[in-house]
């Protein structure tokens, strides 16, 4: 099958806004801006920002918290519409079939024969589709956090739908890409632990894993102690992540050392992830005196952002190394013997 292009420098476009999004939210969190206005969707009957040097002398002040608060509202609704071109984009060739005996008719395409690249696997369009309901739900969920007066719940449901929106975009630019579209050898598994298993149970650890660090953050201003037991569960889950995802990127790298399509994203995913414990570190440093301060202070709003984007490229290249592996990787026939017939008297 040939690749598009086109499609899938538009899916690294959603994917990388999505990102940009998830640390704009960081910041919101971590510079406690999440009430910066009480309004929804618009901020004071306004959207865009106040640039009287550009003569718009009426918008909203982009002073203080507003800047974060209303700044991740932007970005949000950039990415809300760069995902609803993607869906066009992956939808156009069935769109073209639709339209184009209308187009004919009114004699805007006067070739009823022109070929017209689209998206042809149902899935690949079916996922564009669930990335579309997931970040029309982010939304909803981002404005009930304003209106409900950042309930614990929502909030983080708030910033777990945000990491599972950036894997689905990420999924996408991966079955778009040219080495995905490349034909791969398959290779068997070699007895022992499965990595199949092991890349689908480190993808479940740090989904949990992020659900509790998003619980975590939330559940405490930078005025207040973190709650004891929820720290606790997230250094728990910090060194199931560490054992499940550093066992499966050292087993690929032994295994299979001359299979870059593997080894390379298990080599990226142990280094992100030994960077994403020393944030984790730096940021509990941080944040223990953050109680005292006046205010959130740089360095704990810097560290701790950088620890939320950090954990959401782990999350986002161990779906790829897991992906990978279910493509690469086939399960060893166990138990398959050549039936030997009876010789005949």
């Amino acid at each position: 099958m040939e690749m598009n292009r086109g499609l899938h420098r538009f899916a690294l476009v959603v994917a990388g806004a999505t990102f940009f999004l998830i640390v704009a939210g960081a910041l919101v969190t971590s510079n406690a801006a999440g009430l910066a206005t009480p309004d929804w969707p618009l901020t004071d009957g306004h959207f865009l920002p106040k640039i009287e040097s550009l003569g718009m002398r009426t918008g909203v002040n982009m002073v203080g918290n507003l800047f974060w608060e209303h700044g991740h509202r932007m970005i949000a609704t950039t990415v809300g519409l760069l995902t609803i071109g993607l869906v066009f984009y992956l939808y156009r060739g069935e769109l073209r079939k639709w339209l184009q005996p209308w187009l004919v008719r009114l004699g805007f395409n006067k070739r009823a024969d022109v070929p017209y690249r689209g998206e042809q696997r149902s899935w690949v369009r079916r996922l564009g589709m669930i990335a579309l309901i997931g970040v029309i739900l982010q939304g909803l969920l981002g404005g009930l956090t304003v209106k409900l007066m950042l309930p614990l719940w929502v909030s983080t449901a708030h910033a777990t739908l945000a990491q599972l929106f950036f894997c689905t975009t990420v999924s996408l630019a991966v079955f778009t890409s040219a080495s995905w579209m490349r034909e791969q050898p398959t290779i068997e598994e070699r007895d022992g632990l499965s990595l199949r298993y092991v890349c689908i149970a480190a993808s479940a650890a740090i989904l949990v894993q992020l659900i509790i660090g998003g619980t975590l953050r939330h559940s405490a201003t930078w005025d207040q102690h973190l709650p004891t037991e929820l720290l606790l569960t997230h250094i728990g889950g910090a060194i199931v992540v560490t054992l499940l995802l550093g066992t499966a990127s050292i087993l690929f790298m032994r295994r299979y050392p001359g299979v870059a399509f593997l080894t390379r994203p298990a080599k990226i995913a142990l280094s992100l992830l030994v960077l994403q414990l020393l944030l984790g570190v730096a940021a509990y440093i941080t944040r223990l005196g953050s109680p005292n301060d006046p205010q959130p202070l740089n360095p704990m709003i810097g560290i701790t952002v950088a620890h939320v984007a950090c954990g959401a490229l782990v999350f986002a290249t161990t779906i790829l190394l897991t992906l990978r592996t279910f493509k690469v990787l086939r399960a060893p026939q166990i138990g398959l013997r050549p039936v030997v017939q009876p010789e005949r008297v």
